[in-house]
């Protein structure tokens, strides 16, 4: 799951503790935290995603994400991560991690992470290249008083629909996520 974007608006990137919260950010990450598997991957800089993370999050909330990862994890050379460019999240990169595959409910019987069961959140349909059907792609938040204010809700209502999924993968590149301009949450109807 991405941070700057996707759950959160940086006005100013060199004050990373100083952020808009998207609608519902705190509800959304508690309940995924509580149902899924969670791995936070953003492209800032590691004292950047601390910073974040820890206004974000509950010290508990923090305990409870598989790995928090930051732009140190996205094999840059020196030029390339102190530079502008486009990164990559390959999906690849988080299953071959030891702590993310010892954390697969069924990983003493060889139960892998793989594109069945893998979901990347993301603000950027482009980090998810690699593995385009496992992109959950929302659009950008900027912290804008007048942007959609339903996206986590409905997020939520996606994630659960993939939860009844055999291949999350096979669903996704059949039925893509996309935000309804007149959604409405349950208390609002």
């Amino acid at each position: 799951m991405d941070l700057n974007g996707t759950l959160l608006y940086r006005p100013q990137k060199t004050r990373p503790s100083h952020f808009v919260a998207r609608p519902h950010a705190a509800n959304f990450l508690k309940y995924c935290l509580a149902t899924f598997h969670v791995a936070i991957w953003s492209s800032a800089r590691p004292e950047n995603v601390g910073k974040m993370v820890a206004k974000l999050l509950t010290p508990e909330q923090v305990k409870q994400c598989l790995v928090i990862w930051a732009r140190d994890r996205f094999g840059l050379s020196h030029e390339d991560y102190n530079s502008k460019v486009q990164v990559y999240k390959r999906l690849n990169t988080v299953w071959q991690d030891e702590r993310v595959a010892t954390a697969h409910p069924d990983a003493a019987n060889g139960g892998k992470w793989d594109q069945s069961n893998t979901v990347l959140v993301d603000d950027s349909l482009e980090k998810g290249r690699s593995e385009p059907f496992n992109i959950l792609a929302l659009p950008e938040f900027s912290g804008l008083a007048n942007e959609k204010a339903e996206v986590l809700p409905q997020v939520h209502d996606y994630l659960n629909e993939l939860c009844w999924q055999a291949d999350i993968s096979s669903y996704m590149r059949a039925t893509r996520f996309a935000v309804d301009a007149k959604y409405k949450l349950p208390s609002q109807t």
